[in-house]
């Protein structure tokens, strides 16, 4: 069963991809950044009904104007079911950006990269998110720098949340709650020694994958100023951690 579903998902995955990689090259230099986003938006959305992941909204996102995304990391995935929600560029470590296909998607699709170990990134960054801002869009963050099996939350690193208090933009909590066959699971979790292609065959090669999608309330920029990123870090944390923990049997 594995291999009868992972064999026609792959080709129309290959087909889709080279198919907006081909947009990339011809139609983005042509068109104004809310089309890049628009086309961004639809893409992601179609690359999830593809792999047979249904993404199920909970709550009230964000959707105009600039704002900080911050949510927990489970797999590779979550940059597109987050982005077939509201076109997202994402802040990731310079690593993503030599997996082989992805990687490029992710860089044509607007990622800033962070190179871990350098002195001067954070700033670097800094500069990026402040700009994006400036142009009324919204910026993902994945704050535990690895990803997780899905099940808890990992620590989260504060450094980031900086640009975003500095620039006066709200910052939305969002729990990602991955289940399979209808219970909460890491299945498809992108996490150890698994790679990309690993993890691919078993996404690509079972089927009831949802992934719920749970904006929480936001942080105001009046409070992110008020309470300063350690405290805004730590209430974000509290907030996706006690959501992805929730519905937990055991």
């Amino acid at each position: 069963m594995s291999f009868l579903l992972f064999l026609p998902r792959a080709v129309f995955v290959v087909i889709w991809i080279v198919s907006s990689l081909l947009s990339v090259a011809v139609v983005y230099p042509l068109v104004s950044l809310p089309m890049r986003n628009a086309m961004n938006h639809y893409w992601s959305r179609m690359l999830m009904f593809i792999c047979g992941v249904k993404v199920r909204v909970v709550g009230q996102p964000v959707q105009t104007g600039a704002a900080l995304w911050v949510a927990n990391h489970v797999s590779w995935i979550d940059i597109f079911v987050l982005s077939s929600v509201r076109c997202v560029a994402f802040i990731a470590k310079s690593d993503i950006r030599r997996w082989p296909i992805i990687g490029l998607l992710v860089a044509k699709a607007g990622t800033v990269f962070i190179e871990r170990g350098q002195r001067y990134a954070i700033k670097a960054v800094g500069d990026q998110m402040n700009h994006r801002f400036a142009q009324g869009e919204v910026l993902g963050l994945f704050p535990e720098g690895t990803t997780s099996g899905g099940l808890d939350v990992r620590p989260f690193h504060a450094s980031l949340f900086e640009p975003a208090i500095r620039a006066r933009v709200c910052i939305q909590p969002i729990a990602l709650r991955f289940l399979h066959r209808g219970r909460r699971s890491d299945y498809v979790a992108f996490v150890g020694e698994q790679n990309l292609v690993q993890n691919l065959w078993v996404l690509l090669g079972t089927t009831q994958v949802v992934v719920e999608v749970v904006f929480l309330p936001l942080i105001t920029a009046e409070q992110c100023e008020e309470w300063g990123r350690s405290k805004v870090s730590a209430h974000a944390h509290h907030a996706i951690s006690s959501m992805v923990r929730s519905g937990i049997k055991g």
